[in-house]
């Protein structure tokens, strides 16, 4: 079946290049220096997790700084363009920090008497890649981020989550883009070693259409060795109402099938299991005003399992989505979002987001009561607009989950977390 995809990949970007409708990024390239640039991105993250019912020292506290550090060169001239770069980030942690574990910070292996795990004072992580382009297609191999909703790093801790290998982005055809690509390394956010997550191999590919400013659809795959094949798909289509105001419809969704001997989150799989999981929203915007009412649910012989993929939790590109991704074996769950830009008050760039989900009906395996979950949400984010600190901003973001004891047992106690971030950016050249 992997021949057959690559197969596929390999006929899709043939066809790319031989079919460009629209001038080449290469052709306009400035060259290796001239396009280049650099950044770094100073910031101060605190997570705490005070979970309810539990001894003391089962909370986690996490406080931190960062640099986050990226030097990115343009492209050579000629028909085919090459380019490299570096991404790294160097980070000491704030105070004791004998409360980790919860993916910010690096832990010793080694166990103290009460079985805690010392955190480390400073430590750097980070490489480097290289890069080709030609016409409309860029291949690039080496360390990256990814964004993509099959293989996503995670980036809501300090640092970000890192993948090597090699990704081909294609945009030879307008409004189509292509991607493929294979990782054979994977380092969480809260690792020293860069294959921390012991990757063997993970392949990667997609699509994303837009067929007008109104209408787009994508869809994605990847298959990771030994342990799931996984697909995705989106639609989102928008249309403007009476008095200046907007609809959006989306559609996305996950089907993944598990292969046997893999470990879920709550069991080894002794047989081949598959999980679909779909959402649906309609989004109403007006000025300042934004709000979400999201609809998303589970089917199949076991839960939706990001613990099975290649990366930190992160591949969940659904709206029910925020400490708790509600994702429990044919769990329904129901959510409704506001966001809230306070610009007509004189504060641009102060924005508010509130939400409440609600999860029912999840089946916990050997326990005949329904598990049930909810959250309440609430972020406040500033980013300042102009000045000396432009781009700096301070998110401050709060969960309320509650869990009953029949799904608690499974997944998460009773949690308050709170996530604040400082960040400071500066552009380098």
């Amino acid at each position: 079946m992997l021949q057959s995809k690559k197969l596929t990949l390999a006929l899709l970007i043939n066809a790319a290049l031989v079919s460009t409708a629209f001038a080449s990024e290469q052709s306009e390239s400035k060259g290796f220096v001239e396009d280049a640039n650099g950044s770094v991105l100073f910031r101060t993250g605190y997570l705490t997790r005070d979970y309810k019912g539990v001894e003391p020292g089962d909370d986690t506290s996490s406080f931190a700084q960062t640099a986050i550090v990226k030097l990115d060169s343009g492209f050579t001239k000629g028909v085919v363009g090459f380019g490299a770069g570096i991404i790294g980030d160097a980070s000491f942690k704030l105070g004791k920090n004998g409360h980790t574990g919860n993916g910010m910070i690096p832990t010793h292996s080694k166990n103290n008497a009460d079985g805690t795990k010392d955190a480390y004072d400073h430590w750097a992580r980070g490489g480097a890649y290289v890069k080709a382009r030609i016409s409309n297609t860029t291949a690039t191999y080496g360390t990256q981020v990814l964004d993509l909703p099959v293989l996503a790093s995670n980036t809501a801790r300090l640092v970000p989550e890192y993948f090597t290998g090699v990704l081909v982005q294609s945009n030879e055809i307008d409004n189509l883009n292509l991607v493929a690509g294979k990782f054979t390394e994977n380092q969480y956010s809260s690792q020293i070693n860069s294959d921390g997550n012991e990757l063997d191999r993970a392949v990667v590919w997609g699509a994303k259409y837009t067929f007008n400013d109104d209408l787009n659809a994508s869809y994605y795959g990847v298959d990771v060795k030994d342990k799931l094949d996984r697909h995705y798909v989106n639609a989102n289509y928008s249309y403007a109402l009476a008095n200046e105001s907007t609809l959006t419809h989306s559609f996305s969704g996950y089907h993944t099938e598990f292969e046997a001997g893999s470990l879920s989150n709550i069991e080894t799989l002794t047989e081949d299991k598959q999980n679909s999981i779909w959402a649906i929203s309609s989004t109403y915007s007006k000025d300042v005003h934004n709000v979400m009412l999201a609809y998303q649910q589970n089917t199949g012989s076991l839960g939706y399992d990001y613990g099975n993929n290649a990366d930190g939790a992160q591949s969940i590109y659904l709206p029910n989505s925020y400490l708790s991704d509600f994702i429990g074996k044919d769990e329904k769950s129901l959510g409704l979002q506001y966001n809230y830009n306070f610009k007509n008050h004189g504060l641009a760039g102060l924005n508010w987001t509130s939400a409440f989900v609600y999860g029912w009906d999840i089946d916990v395996l050997g326990n005949e009561q329904e598990g049930q979950e909810r959250e309440f949400f609430n972020q406040v984010k500033y980013t300042v607009q102009s000045g000396f600190a432009k781009d700096a901003s301070l998110r401050v973001r709060h969960s309320y989950y509650r869990a009953n004891d029949s799904y608690k047992s499974i997944y998460m106690n009773d949690t308050n977390e709170w996530r604040i971030w400082l960040d400071i950016p500066v552009k380098l050249f």
